[in-house]
């Protein structure tokens, strides 16, 4: 989980990366998560930096503080995901899909059968 690249802050990384734990199932609902220290040392960045990173994903109402107690993934906070990236994806990926399938002719029930060939491999 360290290797940073240079398009995004490493604070907005670290939130991506923790945001695609928790899809994931790596961290529940009610999950502690670990502390700011834990963090800075494990993967070698400064501790504002973690701070920072922890701070934007409790902007989004994805995790929240606990004085004295740390930060925890808060309760709701996969289903808040789940609608954000399913409203991105029909808004922003199928409109690409689309477009790809008409410049490739690929008909819509061969991407379809395709698509549930996949599904199925990955059950």
């Amino acid at each position: 989980m360290t290797d940073w690249n240079e398009t995004q802050p490493i604070f907005r990384q670290l939130a991506d990366r923790i945001t695609e734990q928790i899809l994931q199932g790596v961290w529940g609902e009610g999950a502690a998560l670990p502390s700011v220290r834990t963090v800075s040392g494990e993967l070698k960045i400064n501790h504002i930096t973690v701070m920072k990173g922890y701070q934007l994903l409790v902007d989004e109402g994805l995790i929240e503080k606990r004085r004295g107690q740390g930060m925890f993934v808060a309760q709701g906070a996969l289903s808040q995901l789940k609608a954000s990236q399913k409203t991105h994806f029909i808004q922003q990926q199928i409109p690409s899909i689309a477009l790809k399938l008409q410049q490739l002719d690929i008909p819509l029930q061969e991407f379809i059968q395709q698509l549930t060939l996949h599904i199925e491999d990955k059950q």
